[in-house]
């Protein structure tokens, strides 16, 4: 009887244990038939295999917003979409990553995330010509395609068996291609040959299964772990920080405890500051409160985790600057509007975007919108490199 009930109490634990090891999902062996799948795409409409069964060639594409790779690659598949616009051929993504899955330093060439709503942004922003649909909660169809990578390219013939898999091509980046493997595979099946290179390696991002939203939640435990410290600034500690010699972008933002939209969107310049943390990329704040009340300052800034990034980290590691932010010590705060941007009018919240050479490149008074400084920043560091 006691075995028995020790094996009772013992099943829970084995139906709610972690998986041992990371699952594997193996890709789509050449011959095999296109696995169906019902997908919502940005339209608003369910797609479904059976919807591009008149069209002699079908290509799918795993991809995602985030990815640098994959945002190089979106004007070569859409040329690829109007090349063979009068061909008997279709072309399909499918975004497979779990949004919760995707650590927010994993966004930093990005612009957009990798969730639906922001899928339908992205698509509108860099005009996507083909459809686009969401896989990412379930990532039923990720898993049975086996997809490796953003891109990851897959090809079926009349008959719905898959002829290519791998990469789009072998270019790097926006660089010209050499080897149009995707393009020889297509053009190959529209004229019943066979596929000269039949699987190619898919290079890109990883996809975003959910069982990476534990890394997620341990990043995040990481950051809020860091230490959190506010110093005195005064004009010439200013324009060490406007005239470093670092080729960082900067986002200034000026601020008070006493202003409420300064504290309300602290936490989303927190969130883009570990977005783009490991680029050449830092985040500065600047209180105008009294400095007696530099305590008060410090707990804002604490509750909001604004700590170092990891470029700051590294210039703190070679003797510079041991703090992001800074409680303004100088002769008047017109001595500060002078000296970080004249054109301030003096309310806060007030927040600008420095390039190298104090070239400011964004400017906003009151609130910020998020995903303007997002564009602004991405735009002006790249979207898939430095």
């Amino acid at each position: 009887m006691l075995k028995q009930l020790l094996l009772l109490f013992s099943l829970p634990l084995l139906v709610w244990a972690e998986p041992s090891a990371t699952p594997e999902y193996p890709v789509l062996e050449i011959g095999a038939k296109a696995p169906d799948w019902s997908l919502l795409g940005i339209d608003g409409k369910t797609h479904q295999l059976s919807d591009y069964s008149d069209k002699k060639v079908l290509m799918i594409v795993f991809t995602s917003n985030h990815c640098p790779e994959a945002q190089a690659s979106e004007a070569r598949l859409k040329k690829i979409v109007e090349d063979y616009r009068d061909k008997s051929f279709a072309m399909v993504a499918i975004s497979g990553n779990h949004p919760n899955s995707l650590r927010l330093d994993e966004l930093r060439f990005a612009i957009h995330g990798d969730t639906y709503e922001e899928m339908k942004e992205h698509a509108a922003e860099y005009g996507f010509n083909f459809p686009y649909l969401y896989d990412g909660d379930e990532q039923k169809a990720t898993m049975a395609y086996g997809a490796k990578s953003t891109p990851h390219v897959f090809i079926f013939d009349q008959e719905r068996k898959l002829r290519y898999n791998g990469r789009l091509d072998d270019s790097k980046n926006d660089q010209p291609a050499k080897s149009f493997d995707t393009l020889n595979a297509i053009d190959a099946l529209l004229a019943d040959k066979e596929v000269p290179v039949p699987v190619t390696r898919s290079f890109g991002c990883s996809i975003k299964w959910l069982y990476k939203k534990a890394a997620v939640a341990e990043d995040d435990e990481k950051w809020t772990a860091k230490p959190v410290s506010v110093e005195p600034l005064d004009k010439k500690g200013l324009l060490e920080i406007l005239n470093g010699t670092d080729e960082a972008v900067k986002i200034i933002n000026v601020w008070a405890t006493w202003c409420g939209p300064c504290v309300a969107e602290m936490p989303e310049l927190v969130k883009i500051y570990r977005m783009y943390q490991n680029r050449p990329f830092e985040y500065i704040s600047i209180s105008i409160d009294d400095l007696k009340n530099q305590k008060d300052v410090l707990d804002v800034l604490q509750d909001n985790h604004s700590a170092l990034g990891i470029y700051s980290e590294r210039l703190a590691n070679k003797g510079g600057r041991k703090t992001n932010n800074f409680i303004w010590n100088g002769e008047s705060l017109d001595e500060l509007a002078e000296t970080l941007d004249p054109e301030w009018p003096g309310p806060v919240p007030y927040t600008i975007i420095v390039a190298p050479e104090k070239k400011i490149i964004y400017r906003h008074l009151n609130e910020i919108n998020s995903l303007e400084v997002r564009r602004a920043i991405v735009n002006f560091m790249g979207r898939w490199s430095n």
